[in-house]
């Protein structure tokens, strides 16, 4: 299967946003010896939040939409055994779903839980 831009696109973003991330941390998590003024409190973790709760719903999207492309071609190609290929594909299609919600939950309680 030919990689589309859409998905070298998705890979630089994420691949850029991780860099930036791993830049910018040292930064947020230095302590010093003294004892620092008082800052604004830093927020980070909504951040890294949000950029983790974008990756998990880019990854349901594009699972559910590959097991959903294979579906259609294999039922184009047996139009007979389409009951049979729609029940088989839906059992990993509700694990991927199950999947994303609960990390979504666990994304959720971490920054509920800072």
């Amino acid at each position: 299967m030919k990689k589309t831009g859409l998905f070298r696109g998705a890979f630089i973003t994420a691949f850029l946003v991780v860099a930036i991330m791993s830049l910018i941390a040292p930064a947020v998590f230095a302590q010093g010896g003294e004892a620092a003024p008082a800052a604004p409190p830093v927020v980070w973790h909504y951040f890294g939040a949000a950029i983790g709760l974008g990756m998990i719903v880019i990854g349901a999207a594009l699972g559910i939409g590959k097991l959903a492309a294979a579906m259609g071609e294999s039922i184009a190609r047996q139009p007979a055994a389409a009951a049979q290929i729609s029940g088989a594909v839906n059992l990993p299609l509700f694990l991927l779903e199950g999947v994303a919600i609960l990390a979504k939950v666990f994304v959720l309680l971490i920054v509920f839980m800072k």
